[in-house]
């Protein structure tokens, strides 16, 4: 499995290969973050949740498109994205406890 810099990196390199960093700036790869996760969503328009599944398993590129575009985001901010992963789980913990949250699809601040 390739860690989250060598997938960067690799990102970057087809990225600087054709000379389209002059393009990429945080506010664009935002918008195209958010574009690649609409047209994500068209693959599961309309159909039952088996049908999705056998959708999106022959369109798995489609979810990739987004996480190129996150990678490559959090890079320009140089932000360690597994740190900020991992601290967000950590907040997350604390907003639902296992004790609270578990089997519940209720938002933190719902859960008493």
């Amino acid at each position: 499995m390739d860690s989250i810099a060598e997938l960067t990196s690799n990102i970057n390199a087809f990225r600087d290969a054709r000379d389209w960093r002059q393009f990429h700036n945080p506010k664009d790869m935002a918008v195209s973050i958010s574009i690649e996760a609409a047209e994500l969503l068209e693959h599961f328009q309309w159909k039952s949740a088996a049908e999705c599944e056998t959708h999106i398993a022959a369109n798995r590129e489609a979810v990739a498109d987004v996480a190129i575009y996150l990678f490559e985001m959090a890079d320009l901010l140089e932000l360690d994205l597994g740190a900020e992963m991992i601290r967000k789980l950590e907040k997350n913990a604390v907003k639902y406890p296992v004790e609270k949250a578990k089997g519940s699809n209720r938002k933190y601040d719902e859960l008493g």
